[in-house]
């Protein structure tokens, strides 16, 4: 059960071999066993999961479900769900219970999938490492001495640890691909705009994108085909024609080209990352796609401009946390401006102080010609870097993550080498196009790693089918550490 698909959980749904409310009780189970020891878990509600689970038993019996009715889904913590405690791994937000669903929540509950609790996650998603969430570490199940990335560590170690059988993510310059990598299971950051951001709390406007998390690629389809749509309320979601992102699960690989980007496989690559990877290209190859290398320019200006500019819109963002009408506030103050400066000092941790010193910083008069408008023309940059690749190949494709997995607390005491981690993934975030990891194969510590593919705008579908069948040849997805 634990290590079944979604699609095989929705079957076994239909055909009444079991019920929902069954099924959420075991998975509750097991995260009252092993999350102690993960802590991949903030909230959990069994009240509020198990009327859900009748709910959707309920759609069942009626005729009225679709694939995902009645799984338990564990949702990341940054997505407000009417009645849960919504924290955002904040000490700001340790008290807020929010009033109202996510759209991304709404999606899963007309669904009838079940809300089987909210994962830790580094806090307001500002961290590679899920190490700053005020709600303690996360830790890595395959090494509890490692990491399991971040900032959507805690849903990715749900998922590897099989307490959920799948979870929703959030990804500003890494946070699904990197913790899916570093936890050995498949994630996807589809392209900008396709999932609504209502209710999913703010980091970087310009870049932050939902997505899910799970242990497959045709996994993932389903969540997509659920997660996607336009929603009036966020202005930054696009109205397109729905999709079937499993449609294209099946195509053969005949022909495809695969761009290697030289600057991807230069200096800075892992040895265990790299043969791992190779590895993983032949099989590719023996599917019958080409590889052909691509040069992306830029790419070295991906970190330090997304390090101005994400730091740029979290300031502002994070401007609304005063402790005037929600979350912490200081217990003693002298007037309203002490108010403002104790509630924001005592309520938000080192990290996120830091990121919202440098955002103020690029941002002051003097500095945000010299520092915001240049990154922004470079973002540019780096977007036709891309598009000039897509004229020599179909998709991308690359290292998730420069090494596995590194211990706890080896990059807490140095931001640069933390920022690091980020190193492949954040140009697609500054560019808005879609990326996704799958695990190939195991390194040093026997800690997983993962394939980087990065498509072209709304080319979800076909970015899944890459993974799915290059998945139907190989059984990483399927390897489970507990």
């Amino acid at each position: 059960m634990f290590n079944a698909s979604l699609k095989q959980l929705s079957d076994q749904l239909a055909g009444k071999k079991i019920s929902s409310t069954e099924l959420t009780t075991e998975f509750l189970k097991r995260i009252k066993t092993l999350n102690p020891e993960y802590n991949a878990f903030i909230t959990v509600n069994e009240d509020m999961s198990l009327a859900q689970a009748r709910a959707a038993d309920g759609m069942i019996a009626a005729g009225k479900a679709s694939p995902l009715t009645g799984i338990p889904i564990a949702q990341k913590d940054i997505f407000c769900a009417k009645g849960w405690l919504t924290t955002c791994g904040s000490k700001m937000l340790s008290n807020f219970v929010s009033p109202y669903d996510a759209g991304v929540i709404e999606r899963f509950n007309q669904a009838g999938a079940v809300n089987i609790g909210k994962t830790n996650m580094d806090e307001f998603a500002m961290g590679s490492s899920n190490e700053t969430s005020y709600y303690g570490i996360v830790k890595n199940p395959w090494d509890i001495a490692a990491v399991p990335g971040g900032s959507s560590g805690g849903a990715a170690c749900a998922v590897a640890a099989r307490l959920a059988p799948a979870a929703t993510g959030t990804d500003t310059g890494g946070s699904i691909r990197q913790p899916a990598a570093l936890c050995g299971i498949s994630g996807i950051k589809p392209t900008y705009g396709l999932v609504s951001r209502y209710g999913m709390i703010a980091f970087a406007s310009s870049l932050d994108q939902g997505g899910p998390m799970a242990k497959s690629a045709e996994d993932l389809a389903l969540l997509l085909n659920v997660m996607v749509g336009f929603d009036a309320r966020d202005s930054t979601s696009l109205q397109r024609d729905a999709e079937d992102y499993a449609r294209d699960l099946q195509k053969p690989l005949t022909g495809l080209r695969i761009g290697l980007p030289k600057e991807y496989f230069a200096e800075g690559m892992s040895g265990d990352v790299a043969r791992a990877l190779e590895t993983a290209l032949d099989e590719y190859r023996k599917l019958g796609a080409q590889t052909v290398e691509i040069s992306l320019p830029n790419a070295s200006l991906a970190i330090p401009v997304y390090y101005v500019l994400a730091p740029a819109e979290a300031s502002s963002n994070l401007s609304r946390f005063d402790g005037v009408r929600y979350g912490y506030r200081a217990p003693s103050y002298t007037d309203l401006a002490d108010m403002y400066r104790k509630s924001r000092a005592q309520g938000f941790g080192a990290e996120v102080k830091r990121r919202i010193l440098i955002g103020t910083y690029v941002l002051s008069h003097g500095y945000y010609d010299a520092y915001y408008i240049k990154a922004q023309k470079l973002r540019r940059l780096i977007a036709q870097d891309f598009a000039q690749a897509y004229q020599q190949c179909d998709i991308i494709m690359g290292p998730t993550t420069p090494t596995v997995a590194f211990n706890l607390g080896e990059k807490s005491g140095d931001p640069i080498q933390m920022y690091l981690s980020d190193i492949y993934t954040s140009a697609a975030n500054l560019t808005g196009m879609p990326a996704m990891s799958i695990p190939v194969g195991f390194g040093d510590k026997n800690r997983p790693i993962g394939l980087h593919i990065i498509g072209n705008y709304f080319k979800e579908a076909q970015m899944l089918n890459v993974a799915h069948q290059y998945q139907q040849v190989t059984g990483w997805h399927l390897q489970s550490p507990v």
